[in-house]
């Protein structure tokens, strides 16, 4: 009994010398299972925000995060986002997104912090290993839609301000929340949202922190670039109708053909963009940015088995990160209207269109780069004399996304990371495209830094996506280490 209350003492003295952020860390690595159980709860709202019978479930889910912010003593308005119209004519109605706010203290900092709710389509005979809206764990993974991106990442956050009030510590900064349920649609309404909040709901933040992207490789970083986004459809009619190849076939000019040689003209064989002058704006490379590139840990063999090929485009991981990150590249994703299923099926299309895209660097702009790319095709197809109809059309386009990697911020993100994973973060910059970090740092001209908790290889967007239970623990201490950090500077 002697030895029992003495054993009691030591631990109730080793507690009291523990650091608030050290019991903050115990409490989140004991309540890790009641975390990895609301995941799964979330996971089981199929949120698919591209499916328009799935917009009830996107939200439901909108609500479900908007009830939780409010069980922190928060409070949320879910604002209005409108309508949406399919192609088909029919109206559906855009989900609401969360504004959330905890703490109102004019002596703390105000930090915003970004995400999403909504997720990719998946189904279970795609090629999923289990069922991906059932979270199930297996090796140390959790597997199910949304768990890296990004429902998993929001989770591990409002978990973490839930650790500071369960040990009755005050939170160190005012919260905001910007949580959307259309991010993998194209965040309809979103930009304009934030710029009429521009005086109100976002007018005292202090700081940004956003966590939808993923590591490198195993080692956390700290993201402050992104490309942007041109998305174009190449459409080519030859005929009112399809047409039977047998009986047609040498007497028309095919629509096909002239697309594949459109496309076909876009890059090549090296990866390098054909038409002319799109290289104009991007920002030459200094030898101090090069040098970033020098210092990242980088498997190049690794890489190539990740991605299940033998040879890559550049030799070296210098040149990998440059054209990942920093120059722009074009990418051909599929034709429509061509045929496509099992079998054989001797037709030729009436009307094909080709879709591509063009991924953006600071300083190119989507209006110049359209025009280029249209004027480019028009010239091809003309110099082809070709009597069919051919039309090029800009989907989407958005800016590069860069930030100062010397800002106070990041230094609270480096320090956090050092802090619950003991190594120093890498600085890098993300090849996909993120619109709204570009749109919050330009309406808002405040920091925006990308704290991500993802793996490489969460298979995000594709079969089997997951996110490691050590990720999720671990981030939801790194968020709270940031909180920490950042109410410091």
């Amino acid at each position: 009994m002697l030895t029992f209350a003495i054993f009691s003492l030591l631990l109730h003295f080793a507690m009291q010398a523990s650091s608030p952020l050290d019991q903050v860390f115990q409490y989140i690595d004991e309540h890790q299972d009641d975390y990895v159980q609301h995941l799964k709860e979330w996971i089981a709202i199929q949120s698919e925000s591209a499916n328009p019978t799935k917009r009830g479930d996107v939200i439901q889910m909108m609500q479900v995060v908007g009830e939780t912010i409010k069980r922190l003593g928060g409070t949320v308005e879910l604002a209005a986002m409108g309508v949406e119209e399919l192609p088909s004519g029919q109206i559906i109605p855009l989900p609401p997104v969360v504004l959330g706010k905890l703490g109102k203290d004019p002596n703390k900092t105000t930090v915003g912090i970004y995400g999403h709710v909504d997720v990719q389509p998946a189904r279970f005979e795609d090629g999923w290993s289990t069922d991906p809206y059932l979270l199930t764990e297996k090796d140390g993974n959790l597997y199910g839609r949304g768990s890296s991106d990004d429902k998993g990442p929001v989770l591990a956050w409002l978990h973490a301000i839930e650790a500071f009030q369960a040990l009755k510590q005050e939170l160190p900064v005012n919260l905001k929340f910007i949580f959307e349920g259309m991010e993998e649609s194209g965040s309809k309404g979103l930009d304009e949202l934030l710029k009429a909040k521009n005086e109100t709901f976002l007018s005292n933040i202090d700081y940004i922190v956003i966590s939808d992207s993923a590591w490198l490789h195993k080692k956390p970083v700290l993201t402050y670039g992104t490309r942007g986004l041109c998305y174009f459809i190449v459409e080519v009619q030859c005929a009112n109708q399809d047409l039977h190849s047998g009986l047609y076939g040498g007497t028309v000019h095919e629509a096909m053909t002239d697309l594949i040689a459109l496309l076909d003209s876009l890059v090549n064989s090296t990866g390098h963009i054909l038409i002319p002058g799109i290289d104009s704006d991007v920002v030459p490379l200094t030898n101090e940015e090069r040098v970033l590139y020098e210092a990242i840990e980088f498997n190049l063999e690794a890489f190539k088995h990740t991605i299940g090929t033998t040879e890559l485009l550049h030799k070296t991981k210098e040149d990998v990160f440059l054209h990942r990150w920093r120059f722009p590249s074009l990418s051909i994703h599929g034709i429509e209207g061509a045929f496509s299923g099992p079998g054989a099926k001797t037709v030729i299309p009436a009307k094909v269109k080709g879709k591509f895209s063009i991924r953006l660097v600071p300083n190119m702009d989507p209006d110049k780069l359209s025009n280029q790319v249209m004027t480019y095709l028009n010239g091809v197809f003309a110099a082809r004399g070709s009597p069919n109809q051919m039309q090029v059309a800009l989907e989407s386009g958005s800016k590069a996304w860069v930030a100062h990697a010397t800002d106070k911020q990041y230094d609270a993100g480096r320090r956090a990371i050092s802090k619950v994973f003991g190594v120093e973060a890498e600085l890098i910059r993300e090849g996909g495209t993120i619109p709204v970090v570009r749109t919050l740092q330009d309406t808002t001209q405040k920091s925006v830094m990308m704290l991500p908790i993802g793996s490489p290889d969460d298979h995000i967007h594709s079969q089997n996506e997951k996110l490691s239970r050590g990720n999720y623990i671990n981030g939801t201490k790194l968020f709270a280490a940031y909180i920490a950090e950042i109410s410091q500077l």
